[in-house]
């Protein structure tokens, strides 16, 4: 029910629902009462998609959902309904898939779809309109008025383009190939795609707007182990990844002052960028840069993933233990105000020396960066350059910046913030705790595990009820079902914490996780898993993608995520349903490879299965072992450390029973080795699949 003055969003939760409760637009949440009044008064829905970060959604709110005459001719023609695609990607896939095909665009947000009152198919659409004419765009009024006419007097010709988009869509829906032989091709095609779109000079893929990509540098270092652990080392795949890792690290995408990533650069140099703070990327940038220093030793990793833990532990992490979503690109209306700065602010809150290096550092000196007019850091100079500028060594030098950060960091802290959308996602948490848990294995950081562990005790006791898995909570509310994002991140996750302390909870929720995904997502027909339960509402189409996106693919890490979980307890229901997603993703494979790393993740591991090791023992040496089996870069390796007291463990791990004071269960597939009980036979066990390049520490 809405307030007094406000319309319908004003009882929801979500803080972009909230953003809009006080327009003029008679806002409703997707809910069976807007359905309902859409059908009943047979207008057609005006659907608009968003979050809370999106710099356009804000333009486009205050240009035209703050405007009372569009709010008029919204109000008049169209049921009008807000979506946060954060609580419902569900129908953000739906929809921006349909805008593809309709318009033959990419989407993005905001979304601004136009569908029929009675089975909501989408049959006009766009992304941002503009309220007057302007970027080749027509405005937004006029498209109302067109859209309306349209539906007035069209209605037949709409009918007709909904049952051929409605073709379209199931005609995209993938089928298991039962007969293909799953073999490297596309791992192999892949690569050469990433290498064609590579950027030789300032690292990443393509120009600009320039996305960080996650998925595609996994990919790399990956290809980069295999061919190490076959004695036929490309040095080529982890020189792209390096590079594209420092030229992120040291470009203004990465916050100097506070850690953590921005969403992407809107130039090809990583220099400027869109300043939202998005949960989805640090996550996975914590794991790539955490695993890049294990593998290389370069200190410039160490530290980016160090202060990016720290950002998230100290800027993003609720007190109750979940982790929030999102940091605003905007404040006081101004994108990227809260993070630039003139000469003039840093030289008053620094000492001359501390000025002096951190303007040779990130080009203070030079020509503003920032719509000509402010400084947004990037590193101009090296550590050599900065040190020949003042006359002193590089420690000094480094040390001087190190303080004037600090520094500059607590005057920035003194700025009106960026809004934060406080609301905890299963899935972007399950994302974070990887990322947490890997740079707590790998840098054996008791903090960050602590955090980790914390976030998904949250997930546990808030997002989960009666067996059932929710999206989203805020103010004391967990709500809607959840998809298939949040059961296969979460059991991604679970297995990585396992790697840094046993807890016996963690494998039992895995487990339930991983039999609720089989029970209610699984397409026992054609293979694969829909991202919307059996028992979900019904919507105009139920998605089954392959495809990566701004998150990895769903069906990939849930077909990663069971093989390895199949692996390790012996359980050929999930080797089962892993199997039958590739094939059913095999043919996208083939066509477009490079757009399914995440599947490619599990094409990998069905080829050259896990090394799965058990280690069974106590205290000191059970420690000393596991940290030994985890100390370098192993990325098919599985390490999971359980006391010798520990009984009543689920198959295969009930039969890895304690001997003596230590031993090591080691296998690939199927075939396991002898228990190893000598130190020295772990270390040969241990050394086929570790990759290190000269000079690393990990």
């Amino acid at each position: 029910m809405a307030l007094k003055g406000r319309n319908a969003l004003a009882g929801e939760t979500s803080p972009y629902l909230l953003q809009h409760a006080d327009n003029p637009v008679e806002w409703y949440p997707w809910s069976e009462e807007a359905l309902e009044k859409a059908r009943a008064e047979e207008k057609p829905i005006l659907l608009s998609v968003g979050y809370s970060a999106c710099h356009w959604c804000h333009v486009m709110a205050h240009e035209s959902f703050e405007d009372d005459a569009t709010a008029q001719i919204m109000n008049q023609h169209f049921v009008n309904i807000k979506v946060d695609r954060e609580e419902r990607p569900d129908l953000d896939k739906i929809y921006q898939t349909a805008h593809q095909l309709l318009t033959q665009r990419a989407g993005g947000w905001p979304l601004t779809m136009f569908l029929t009152a009675d089975d909501h198919a989408p049959f006009y659409g766009g992304t941002y309109f503009p309220k007057e004419r302007r970027f080749g765009m027509p405005a937004f009024r006029e498209i109302l008025q067109w859209v309306a006419q349209a539906h007035r007097e069209r209605r037949a010709d709409i009918r007709q383009q909904n049952d051929s988009l409605v073709q379209a869509m199931h005609g995209t829906e993938p089928v298991a190939e039962h007969e293909q032989v799953i073999n490297p091709q596309p791992l192999d095609e892949a690569y050469h795609a990433l290498q064609s779109s590579f950027d030789e000079r300032f690292g990443g893929f393509g120009g600009a707007p320039k996305f960080p990509h996650p998925t595609n540098l996994e990919r790399l270092l990956r290809h980069y182990a295999a061919t190490a652990a076959a004695g036929e080392a490309d040095p080529r795949a982890l020189g792209m990844a390096v590079a594209s890792l420092t030229h992120m690290g040291n470009g203004g995408i990465y916050d100097h002052l506070g850690g953590g990533f921005c969403r992407y650069s809107v130039d090809q140099f990583w220099m400027i960028p869109h300043f939202e703070k998005m949960l989805y990327d640090n996550g996975p940038l914590l794991t790539l840069y955490a695993e890049a220093w294990q593998l290389t030793g370069d200190p410039l990793f160490r530290q980016i993933a160090r202060r990016t833990e720290e950002w998230v532990m100290r800027e993003m992490q609720a007190p109750e233990g979940g982790y929030y979503s999102s940091l605003d690109a905007d404040s006081e209306g101004e994108e990227g105000k809260f993070y630039v700065w003139t000469p003039d602010e840093a030289k008053a809150h620094l000492e001359e020396d501390e000025y002096r290096a951190l303007a040779a550092r990130y080009g203070l000196e030079g020509e503003p960066n920032f719509e000509g007019k402010a400084w947004h850091l990037h590193t101009f100079k090296d550590w050599t350059e900065v040190a020949s500028d003042l006359g002193a060594n590089e420690d000094r030098c480094r040390k001087l910046v190190s303080s004037a950060q600090g520094k500059l960091y607590e005057v920035r802290s003194g700025r009106i913030w960026p809004g934060r959308d406080e609301k905890v996602l299963a899935s972007w948490n399950a994302l974070m705790i990887k990322g947490m848990a890997t740079a707590a294995r790998i840098f054996g950081d008791a903090d960050c595990l602590d955090s980790a562990e914390r976030a998904l005790d949250f997930v546990r006791s808030r997002l989960w009820r009666d067996g059932r898995l929710r999206v989203t909570y805020k103010d004391g509310q967990a709500k809607y079902a959840a998809y298939l994002d949040d059961h296969a991140f979460i059991l991604d996750a679970l297995l990585c914490l396992l790697q840094c302390r046993w807890r016996s909870e963690d494998l039992s929720f895995a487990v339930e996780i991983a039999d609720l995904m089989l029970a209610r997502f699984q397409d026992e027909a054609n293979g694969g898993f829909f991202f919307t339960a059996d028992d979900h509402e019904s919507l105009f189409h139920r998605p089954k993608p392959m495809v990566d996106d701004a998150l990895p693919s769903g069906n990939g890490i849930a077909a990663y995520a069971l093989a390895r979980l199949g692996h390790l307890l012996g359980e050929t229901r999930y080797l089962d349903a892993a199997e039958r997603t590739l094939r059913a993703g095999w043919n996208g494979l083939q066509r477009y490879p490079h757009a399914h790393n995440a599947l490619l993740l599990a094409v990998e591991e069905y080829l050259d299965p896990p090394q799965i090791i058990v280690l069974r023992g106590e205290g000191a040496e059970l420690e000393r072992w596991r940290t030994r089996c985890l100390k370098k870069y192993a990325p098919r390796r599985v390490c999971i450390a359980i006391a010798a007291n520990e009984t009543d463990l689920p198959g295969l791990l009930g039969e890895r029973a304690p001997r003596g004071s230590i031993v090591a269960y080691v296998c690939e597939g199927r075939v396991c080795s002898a228990p190893v009980s000598d130190y020295e036979a772990l270390e040969s066990a241990l050394a086929p699949l570790e990759v290190q390049t000269s000079g690393a520490s990990g």
